[in-house]
């Protein structure tokens, strides 16, 4: 009988395929699953995994790591939620190519779009390239916890041919084209996994300037697409408002027929175009069984941000006297919050005239679409639950609600607004959306949003809420396994993974699933400068391997950096 490195014994099985689950045992030698069954040889270490379920590692297509990256060896908190593989570089922003001249540029960028602090980036991130080449091989140097992938943004690459003329989103000449179809050919050569791109009004930069990719013409995103086809590898991926439907989904299939390479667009139930999803999904499917392969990706639950005075945002951001005590910590700012006369300052500054156009503009006002996140968090919140019936039903203002609400725990409470994927107060559109066969689970942005939302938890939302929680309409573990492992691996060229087989890669996860917990959303000082983020705790998630070594006990690092740069390939 054989020795094997690792042995998982006695789990029940949920292999990534989609199929049944099974008992059985998992072997593994020099990082690559080799028995999956009845396994009679030893291991030089053993995992009892009676009563817990074996699964294959998740694979996060769409992080914004891009920066983490280059100063962290744990990128957390995706590695705490059994992510074993992240992709970055989503929505065409990220920090290569650049000139020394741009630096300033991108990190405007990055902190708007992306709401990373600006003083973090600054002080976190090395610049030792220019290239995107060059910046593949700093990330390769680094060992990490978990694998990752890099693409290469648009926003970055058209800055770094067009320069000024790029952030005043002018057309870009043919030599221009060009020149981006050959960097993009090269990057992706070296290693980049896709390209992408975005083309949202939502997207613009700590200055309040759009994306310089928010007008890029029809000639620019084929002529790169069909550059990045000349490899023979490598994905697309957009984003985009979809305002003009028909000619927006059109420039996607352009850019994945004439390329050949598959595309991915960010999916999302907007409230004010409810149905568009379905359209748009409907679409994916007709395209990829004729041979144009494209896929959306979905979230899984709504799309949302926090309220709170830990984050970025509150209902009392226009109140000078709630600016004063934001210098406070928070313990001693709570203290002052509580006393009769700051609650009357800040409510009296807070209010606000609804037909203002600087209201209409901004959520923080939203009481129609706000609710108390609670802990554990609750992201299918009861609409009997919403600050404005709240408030009617207890004769007070929404506002005089949210601000005795965010006192709760110690002033550590949230409020949360799902401003997507919630038109109907409940999420039985995300549910349809998860099982569209055109769709994959993205959308988690892990290492972004930092003060505003805590997506990177969505793996164990699908695990728990979708797997195990959820009153009605529940999704099989073998479907949301299948697809959050094997099926997005898959949609970025990866076919190493996300699957229990002999000769794949051995990135597990052994689960509690009884026992499975996400707690609420805490804010942590460790950013470079000393930036504060969301990171977001779970219990139930027993052991996690990237290449058979345990990087994860309990969603508690091991330290272990077995993590590695994943090329196209």
């Amino acid at each position: 009988m054989s020795e094997h490195e690792l042995v998982i014994r006695n789990g029940t099985i949920i292999d990534g395929s989609g199929t049944d689950r099974f008992h059985g045992d998992v072997a593994v030698s020099d990082g690559i699953i080799t028995e999956v069954g009845d396994v009679e040889g030893g291991g030089r270490r053993e995992v009892d995994a009676d009563g817990r379920l074996v699964q294959p590692g998740f694979v996060d297509i769409h992080t914004h790591y891009d920066g983490q990256a280059t100063w962290d060896s744990q990128l957390a908190p995706s590695s705490w939620h059994g992510v074993t593989t992240v992709v970055m570089g989503n929505c065409g922003v990220g920090f290569a190519p650049v000139r020394p001249t741009d630096h300033e540029r991108l990190i405007q960028l990055m902190e708007g779009v992306e709401d990373i602090p600006g003083t973090a980036l600054h002080e976190g991130l090395p610049w030792t390239w220019q290239s995107f080449e060059e910046y593949l091989d700093v990330l390769d140097s680094i060992p990490h916890d978990i694998d990752l992938g890099a693409q290469l943004p648009h926003a970055a690459l058209r800055l770094n041919v067009m320069g000024e003329r790029a952030t005043a989103l002018e057309p870009a000449t043919p030599d221009e084209i060009a020149q981006m179809a050959e960097q993009a050919r090269r990057a992706i050569a070296a290693g980049a996994l896709g390209f992408t791109t975005s083309r949202t009004l939502n997207h613009r930069s700590s200055l309040g300037e759009n994306t310089p990719t928010l007008k890029a013409e029809f000639d620019e995103l084929v002529g790169i697409a069909e550059a990045v086809g000349t490899t023979g590898k490598g994905v697309l991926q957009m984003i985009s408002d979809f305002i003009d439907e028909d000619s927006e989904f059109e420039l996607a299939v352009a850019m994945a027929e004439r390329s050949g390479r598959p595309i991915s667009i960010s999916i999302g139930q907007s409230p004010r175009r409810p149905d568009q999803w379905r359209t748009l999904l409907d679409g994916m499917e007709a395209n990829t069984a004729r041979g144009v392969t494209m896929r959306g990706q979905v979230a899984a639950r709504p799309i949302g941000v926090m309220l709170g005075h830990l984050g970025t945002i509150s209902p009392f951001v226009f109140s000078d006297t709630e600016k004063a005590l934001r210098r406070l910590p928070i313990e001693q700012r709570i203290v002052e919050l509580r006393t009769p006369e700051v609650r009357a300052a800040i409510l009296a500054e807070s209010e606000l005239d609804p037909t203002s156009p600087i209201l209409a503009s901004r959520l923080i006002h939203k009481w129609s679409m706000m609710y108390l996140l609670g802990d554990p968090p609750v992201y299918e919140p009861d609409p009997s639950n919403r600050l404005d019936r709240v408030a009617e039903r207890n004769g007070v203002s929404p506002l005089e609600v949210a601000y005795d609400a965010l006192l709760e725990r110690d002033g550590r409470a949230m409020l949360y607004i799902p401003f997507a994927n919630y038109a109907d107060e409940n999420l039985d559109v995300v549910r349809e959306m998860l099982l569209h066969p055109a769709a994959v689970p993205g959308l988690s942005d892990g290492g972004a949003h930092v003060g505003t939302i805590c997506d990177v938890s969505f793996p164990t939302t699908l695990m728990q809420w979708w797997g195990r929680d959820r009153p009605d309409g529940r999704i099989p573990l073998e479907t949301i396994v299948h697809k959050q492992a094997r099926a997005t691996a898959l949609t970025v060229g990866m076919t190493d993974r996300g699957l229990l087989a002999p000769g794949m890669k051995a990135d597990l996860n052994v689960v509690d699933f009884d026992s499975l917990v996400l707690h609420s959303p805490e804010i942590v000082g460790d950013l470079p400068a000393g930036g504060n983020r969301f990171l977001q705790r779970v219990t139930g998630i027993d052991h996690t391997f990237v290449s058979g070594v345990e990087i994860a006990s309990n969603s508690e690092s091991t330290g272990a950096t077995p993590g590695r740069l994943v090329r196209s390939s």
